[in-house]
C-alpha cells in the first residue's frame, strides 16, 4: 500500500514537470535576440537548470560565483542640462558580479570582450569554476549569457531562469549592487 501510493505521487511529480516543460519554448540554435522578457526553456544544453532551492544551497556553500547580467537602463540622451540623473538600484543576489548587458542576443565587440574578461575575473580564471548566471524570471538574456558562457569554455556553468525574482520570493537577502567597471569608448554603443 506504501509503495503504491509512492508510486502515485511520484508519477504525479513527472506528469507535472512534464506538462510545466510542455508549456516553455524549445531551444533555440543561436541566441534569441528580441522578446527578452517572455517564457525561457525549461533547459539550457551542456548547464545546469537551477531552481531557487539548488542556488540557495550553492550561494550557502559559496561553491560556485554569481554572476547577474541584467541590463543597466542608459542615461537618456536629451535630458536638458544641468539634469541630475540617478540610476534605478539593482537589488542582487549578495555577493554577484553585475556584468549588464551581456545577455542580449547580439553584442558589439567592445561588451562581448567586457563579458570574456569579467567571467576571467569572476572565475579567476578557472573555466571549471561554477558560474551561476541569472537575472530575472523569464528574462532570456540569462539564458544567452550562459550560452555564450559555454562556449567560451567554461564547462561548469548553472543557470538560474528565476533570478532575482524567485530569490525575492522565497525571501530570500538581496543587496544594492554596482556594475563591475567597463571600459570606457567614445561613440561605441554598448550592444
Amino acid at each position: 500500500m506504501r509503495w503504491a501510493r509512492a508510486g502515485i505521487i511520484a508519477a504525479i511529480v513527472v506528469l507535472t514537470a512534464t506538462a510545466n516543460a510542455q508549456d516553455r519554448p524549445a531551444e533555440p540554435e543561436g541566441y534569441r535576440d528580441d522578446n527578452y522578457r517572455s517564457p525561457v526553456p525549461a533547459t539550457l544544453a551542456g548547464a545546469r537548470v537551477l531552481t531557487t532551492e539548488q542556488a540557495e544551497e550553492i550561494w550557502r556553500s559559496k561553491s560556485g560565483v554569481f554572476i547577474d547580467v541584467l541590463p543597466r537602463p542608459p542615461k537618456p540622451a536629451n535630458l536638458p542640462a544641468g539634469t541630475v540623473w540617478r540610476d534605478r538600484p539593482r537589488l542582487n543576489i549578495p555577493g554577484s558580479v553585475w556584468l549588464p548587458d551581456t545577455g542580449y542576443g547580439a553584442l558589439a565587440p567592445s561588451t562581448e570582450d567586457y563579458l570574456r574578461n569579467g567571467l576571467v575575473r569572476a572565475s579567476a580564471g578557472d573555466p571549471t569554476r561554477l558560474l551561476v548566471i541569472y537575472c530575472q524570471a523569464d528574462c532570456w538574456m540569462s539564458w544567452n549569457a550562459a550560452k555564450r558562457a559555454r562556449s567560451y569554455g567554461y564547462s561548469n556553468v548553472a543557470w538560474y531562469p528565476e533570478g532575482t525574482d524567485g530569490w525575492q520570493n522565497a525571501d530570500l537577502p538581496l543587496v544594492v549592487s554596482e556594475p563591475e567597471p567597463r571600459p570606457v569608448e567614445e561613440g561605441v554603443p554598448t550592444r
